[in-house]
């Protein structure tokens, strides 16, 4: 493995289906992305890195309308995509091309059923393996400049270069332990999630401290919220981009009823509130008058904390105790079988009449593939049967 591996640059359809193709022949291939999300919703693709083994490419996926030769080559099940903390590359997949790679084999998952360290970066990865140390100097570049330098191409390229003999060693050390599955069945359920979209109506949910907010107030945050999250998605704007979370929060919280009052949060951009200043206070309106006419049962309920019911600190204590547990019987650590926001996630999903995993038509992580048949048995002795949906 040399340090310096010739890579190519590939800007046309003709080059894109050759190396393509040869990819399509062996048994796993190293993928890695360059994309920018700095003001956008959904990360924009500027480079794809791939590498076979044979040869080691950089395609600019700007410079090529038609992608389909790639697409091909993620959704063959035959060929093992090979990626490292794969969360936001799977993401910028689905965004550009509405696929994602399958099977994913993530060695940052691997390296955590291995005890090498629970989130273990790609350059730490690489100095334990391999024993070389990489450059990180271009992270921070804007990859859909062009041209781009030749110190930005290579440092990308680099980015997967060590990723396939990573790949060989973690294989087989996870494979010893009859573990493999995990990773593809964990990736699985990281696409699942990424599919998965919060319905605007329960967008309020993911805001910090709604919990503080009576019903009256809930049900304008609630408004204001969708509207934030249906614009965001509409112009394709980080959500706040579109207005802040936290003046949104006090916007509800105060049930302010004209543009002065929002130019008068602490903080507020200006420029936001002549944009949008006249549809927030309708909303508001709106909300508040739904609010009036709505029989009280049938108004939102207020968020509930989990840290505000009584048994909640003994039911954490006793899933602490059996995903230890499970983890010894498994020889991994504990953070690979469950982290505190999985725990609460469960109990979330068990106790709340409106969770944010629910609504999005999901299960909670430990009722959910390899982790199901660990958790369940336990799970239904401590909680009762299954929440129905």
């Amino acid at each position: 493995l040399c340090k310096n591996m010739q890579y190519q640059l590939i800007t046309t359809f003709e080059h894109l289906e050759k190396v393509c193709e040869a990819a399509q022949r062996q048994e796993a291939v190293a993928l890695d992305t360059e994309f920018v999300r700095t003001k956008t919703l959904t990360p924009h693709l500027g480079l794809i890195q791939l590498y076979d083994g044979h040869q080691l490419v950089l395609i600019d996926p700007l410079a090529i309308d038609n992608m389909q030769p790639f697409v091909a080559l993620l959704e063959n099940t035959e060929v093992v995509k090979v990626l490292h903390s794969c969360s936001e590359d799977l993401e910028a997949f689905l965004t550009a091309f509405d696929t994602v790679p399958t099977p994913v084999f993530d060695t940052q998952i691997a390296g955590s059923i291995l005890d090498m360290g629970p989130s273990l970066g790609y350059a730490k990865l690489v100095e334990l393996l391999c024993e070389i140390s990489l450059d990180k100097g271009e992270s921070r570049t804007d990859w859909l400049a062009r041209p781009l330098r030749e110190a930005q191409l290579s440092y990308a390229a680099n980015d997967v270069l060590y990723l396939l003999p990573c790949y060989q060693q973690l294989a087989s050390n996870v494979q010893a332990l009859g573990k493999v599955h995990w990773i593809y069945e964990e990736v699985a359920l990281l696409v699942e999630k990424k599919r998965a979209q919060m319905p605007e109506d329960f967008a309020y949910l993911s805001i910090k401290n709604s919990w503080r907010l009576n019903s009256e107030q809930l049900t304008v945050l609630q408004a204001l919220a969708a509207w934030r999250l249906n614009t965001a998605r509409k112009k394709d704007l980080a959500l706040n981009f579109v207005f802040k979370e936290g003046h949104l929060f006090e916007a509800a919280q105060r049930l302010i009823d004209d543009k002065s009052g929002l130019s008068r949060i602490n903080g507020v951009n200006h420029q936001s509130v002549r944009r949008y200043g006249d549809t927030i206070v309708t909303l508001i309106e709106e909300a508040r008058a739904r609010y009036a006419q709505t029989p009280e049962k049938l108004r939102l309920p207020i968020v509930q904390r989990l840290i505000d019911i009584a048994k909640y600190k003994k039911y954490l204590a006793e899933l602490k105790t059996i995903s230890e547990q499970i983890a010894k019987d498994n020889g991994v650590t504990t953070d690979v079988i469950a982290s505190k926001k999985q725990l609460n996630q469960l109990l979330k999903w068990y106790w709340f009449p409106v969770d944010e995993t629910r609504v999005q038509g999901l299960k909670p992580d430990l009722l959910s593939t390899w982790r199901a048949p660990l958790f369940r048995p336990h799970v239904a002795r401590l909680l009762g049967d299954e929440p129905t949906q």
